[in-house]
């Protein structure tokens, strides 16, 4: 909540607070967004129970299988949301409000699954979404203090979720987050802006070269092709979890400043000045008992601080 009110104080604008069920199924969290009158789609685990009668439905997942399914040609009260992906394929997801316990199409709060398959409701791609966001037609909808959204919103804007998932997966796993071996709160700072810059390195090598080609044919000899103009290199379509398909060329993305030198947009700017604190700040101090290193040679002296910091 208090990344919500930083956001809210520096004025950023948003449609709705998403986030998966681990904040989902906090009713602290949730509570506080509601008391803050703020818009949310927050995922639930299938299993996520309510109290109720003993022959009442209790979980999501229940109510979801009680959903009319008879098949595409008759979907029953599942409406088709088409999504497209960054890789240009499209694929078709259903989706349908809840109703059970305190959840409803035109309560307050609704419950909404999207699932690949209403007749088995695979786990992998099956959500189940808990928001305020009011039905369009609904009752109170025009009472709400945010604006109503249909089933293929709902759908989308949890979809971007995903992105965010899928950054902090290179920090952590390819980029090394969690592999800190430091001995203080501020050398371990410091490793996490190391990380950060290498994240916005490789972000601009891709946007500036593109993603590898996919394999394909080699071209007959007798064709000659001309080299890519990295500075022509679109970045591909990224569909409802990016901006639009046909994105600009991939530098004007990033440069906001004049270019350096010819081709080259000051897209380094910000990492550069973190790497610099690194280095102008204090060291962190070292633990007691461990040695320090020390040059090889007969002249040997101790490393840096900061190189000794990641030793």
């Amino acid at each position: 909540m208090e990344l919500v009110d930083a956001a809210l104080e520096a004025g950023f604008s948003f449609r709705a607070v998403v986030a998966d069920c681990f904040y989902g199924e906090n009713a602290t969290f949730e509570g506080a967004l509601a008391d803050a009158g703020l818009p949310f789609v927050l995922a639930l685990k299938p299993s996520s129970g309510i109290w109720a009668p003993a022959d009442a439905v209790h979980t999501p997942e229940e109510a979801a299988r009680e959903r009319p399914w008879d098949g595409p040609d008759d979907p029953g009260d599942w409406t088709p949301v088409v999504r497209r992906f960054r890789d240009g394929h499209e694929e078709t997801w259903w989706a349908a409000d809840l109703s059970y316990g305190p959840y409803g199409p035109d309560k307050p709060k609704r419950v909404v699954v999207a699932t690949t398959d209403p007749a088995t409701l695979p786990p992998l791609t099956t959500w189940y979404l808990a928001t305020n966001l009011p039905r369009p037609g609904a009752r109170h909808a025009d009472d709400a203090p945010f604006a109503p959204a249909d089933l293929a919103e709902i759908v989308r804007l949890y979809g971007l979720r995903n992105w965010v998932e899928q950054g902090y997966k290179q920090l952590k796993q390819e980029l090394g987050w969690a592999d800190f071996m430091v001995r203080s709160d501020q050398a371990i700072r410091r490793h996490w802006h190391l990380v950060f810059c290498a994240f916005s390195f490789c972000w601009r090598a891709w946007f500036t070269t593109g993603p590898p080609p996919d394999p394909v044919t080699p071209p007959d000899t007798a064709d000659t092709a001309s080299p890519s103009d990295s500075d022509t290199t679109s970045a591909p379509g990224r569909g409802e979890n990016g901006v639009c398909a046909d994105w600009p060329a991939a530098p004007g993305l990033l440069a906001t400043d004049a270019p350096s030198r010819s081709r080259l947009a000051g897209s380094l700017d910000v990492p550069l000045a973190l790497l610099a604190q690194l280095v102008e700040r204090a060291p962190a101090s070292r633990t007691a008992g461990t040695p320090r290193l020390r040059r090889a040679g007969p002249t040997a002296r101790p490393l840096s601080p900061q190189l000794t910091n990641y030793r």
